[in-house]
């Protein structure tokens, strides 16, 4: 139970609904669709549509979207793939021709098919009540008439002026009077907001196809990108079913391929052959064991996880016990594995969405730019701001996730969703980038594990083994610090916090719904 002598948050509690989110707008937009009527669906979507306007860093309609949605919170979950996929003009021999062995972070050739509004769409039409004429008046309220910045937005505006300096567009549409925005800076983005009219009245093909269309391919066109507007119109969302694991008597789910969050799945079914309860929350074990799973989940996914409508990805076998095992056994308390450091070709950002309506539909999503500001290219009419979502591709003519025609890259965004017995009983997520599972990960342990509430879960301080370093927040004790370091870690601190989570929490029992939101960033929970 949380002392409340000490800085902190509360747990939200409530018995209709519930939606945890990064920013409070968003939150109160959330609550006012489900308070009208709406389900989790149109929530998530009105949320998050707004999102990608007062958290232009995080999201927006040119990136891409993940979901899980159980109906009432039980029986069938769905899974939807809302990831961009490649222009058909990209062959890897066309970059290698070129001399380019990597997708540049800032070029039109990061820019893959943005996933996200024919996702919205897709997911309105299974699962919502409301449409996106109804939906998408937040965001373009705070679109056309302004919006306040929140402090951890100008933090990141701030961290990136030199990306954004040197964009294409940005300079105009995001650096008002040629500086970053501070906290309490009123922002207007008249054209955005004229995209998501268009939008709103006309659906996916407005933005796939015609003008805006028109405008993105012309811009990317113009700057080098292969780009058509076949390419555009031709975009489609992926339903399948969920891929999972058992962890603690819990069934814990999330998208498949190419979706990364078998890698999350790798971690537990590793983690559950070592009883964290041995160890305190707050440890040198319990970090190291964290550790040493996700290097050996990330080094299995940059392997072999790759587009499965390209590659054949053998989701059975990195799930089963043997796999687990294998790996499993050769971890040591006492000393690091030597493996070969992992290098993923981007680490980028999110934002992530929780919900749970009345009739506990329970909606786990997110939705992403990739990078912060993405590509930093702004369409030339639109104000629209395109993801970079093509740098998590290689070019590497033989690996799994080597770019090609039509192939969605090895993404990052990942929403989960836990049940027991069939039930759900919490759809959660924690943002950052390559961070993700890892952050699932300890998020989950802190509950199931170490019985901590939604909020004391996702508070509690981070840690990434990355590229040969454990990035620590300040939050982890020194001792810990110095243990990990005799055991071979190398560590640094990491600079901005470790992602941000949000988590509602389903009882059944008592019918209430718990909710939890990441104090690193702006946002909260909210229920009603």
């Amino acid at each position: 139970m949380r002392n409340f002598h000490l800085a902190g948050r509360s747990t939200v509690h409530a018995q209709n609904g519930m939606v945890a989110t990064s920013h409070p707008l968003a939150a109160l937009t959330a609550i006012e669709v489900l308070r009208a009527g709406g389900t989790a669906a149109d929530a998530a979507v009105a949320a998050c549509a707004l999102l990608g306007v007062i958290e232009p860093q995080s999201t927006g309609i040119g990136g891409d979207c993940f979901a899980l949605i159980q109906p009432r919170g039980e029986g069938k979950i769905v899974s939807y793939n809302g990831s961009g996929r490649a222009p058909m003009a990209a062959t890897p021999q066309w970059y290698l021709e070129r001399d380019l062995h990597a997708i540049p972070l800032t070029s039109a050739h990061a820019v893959s098919i943005p996933g996200a509004v024919d996702a919205w769409v897709t997911i309105l039409r299974d699962h919502g009540k409301l449409g996106l004429d109804t939906l998408l008046q937040p965001a373009i309220k705070a679109a056309e008439e302004g919006y306040v910045v929140a402090p951890r937005i100008a933090f990141d505006w701030k961290n990136y002026f030199e990306k954004l300096k040197n964009g294409i567009n940005t300079q105009r549409y995001l650096l008002p009077g040629g500086r970053p925005a501070v906290a309490g800076d009123v922002i207007h983005q008249p054209e955005l907001g004229n995209t998501l009219r268009a939008i709103a009245r006309h659906g996916r093909d407005a933005f796939y196809t015609g003008a805006i269309a028109e405008d993105m391919v012309e811009t990317l066109r113009g700057i080098g990108g292969l780009h058509t507007l076949d390419d555009f119109a031709a975009h489609t969302t992926e339903t399948t079913a969920p891929i999972g694991t058992l962890y603690e008597d819990h069934d814990v789910w999330q998208c498949p391929p190419n979706g990364p969050g078998i890698t999350m799945l790798v971690m537990l079914n590793i983690l559950s052959r070592f009883d964290l309860t041995k160890f305190p929350a707050m440890s040198v074990e319990r970090f190291h064991l964290e550790a040493e799973a996700a290097r050996v989940a990330y080094m299995m996914r940059e392997q072999y996880v790759a587009d499965p409508a390209h590659i054949d990805v053998d989701v059975p076998r990195f799930l089963s016990k043997a796999f687990a095992d294998e790996h499993g056994d050769k971890i040591r308390l006492d000393r690091m594995l030597d493996l070969p450091t992992v290098a993923p070709p981007m680490h980028p950002s999110t934002v992530y969405i929780s919900v749970v309506d009345k009739d506990r539909n329970a909606c786990s999503f997110i939705n992403s730019i990739a990078q912060a500001f993405g590509s930093a290219i702004v369409s030339n009419k639109t104000g629209i701001l395109l993801q970079n979502r093509a740098c998590g591709f290689r070019v590497q003519v033989g690996h799994p996730n080597c770019i090609a025609p039509g192939k969605r890259p090895l993404h990052t965004i990942i929403p989960s969703l836990v049940t027991k017995g069939g039930r759900a009983v919490m759809p959660f997520g924690v943002m950052g980038g390559q961070y993700q599972p890892v952050g699932q990960t300890h998020v989950l342990t802190n509950m199931l594990d170490y019985g901590c509430d939604v909020q004391e879960a996702i508070d509690m301080p981070r840690g990434l083994h990355y590229e040969g370093l454990y990035q620590l927040e300040d939050g982890v004790p020194p001792a810990i610090v110095e243990g990990l370091k005799k055991l071979g870690h190398k560590t640094t601190r990491v600079v901005p916090p470790l992602g941000g989570g949000q988590a509602i929490w389903i009882d059944w029992d008592k019918g209430t719904l718990i909710g939890g939101s990441d104090p690193r960033k702006d946002g909260c929970a909210l229920g009603y």
